[in-house]
């Protein structure tokens, strides 16, 4: 092989090294590249999220809300029965004042 063979076999070898490397990468990209249609149905997607975080943090503002007024009314119910429990053991105890009074007028 003389020098004029060797450098044409070289160049060969480097063109065809070359046009797979850009077939390769063209196939890459063709095959990794994002359509319209994808975009738009990521844009879609990204919109339903949204819709849906901003769903998630009225139900839990709504959540808050409900919770508050629950302990609010549990709070005033334990008061009132309190309040009922101290008027019934001052009845029991006024009724037990009665009966003892009773009791002794008639034995006297």
């Amino acid at each position: 092989m003389n020098r004029d063979e060797f450098i044409i076999a070289t160049a060969i070898i480097l063109f065809v090294a070359f046009a797979l490397g850009w077939f390769a990468s063209w196939l890459i990209h063709r095959l990794t590249r994002v359509s319209q249609a994808d975009m738009g149905e990521l844009e879609q997607m990204a919109q339903a999220l949204h819709e849906a975080e901003e769903t998630r943090d009225q139900a839990l503002v709504y959540v808050e809300q409900r919770e508050a007024e629950l302990a609010n009314q549990l709070s005033q119910t334990e008061a009132e029965l309190r309040a009922a429990m101290d008027g019934l053991r001052d009845a029991r105890h006024e009724a037990e004042e009665l009966r003892a009074y009773l009791e002794r007028t008639k034995e006297a």
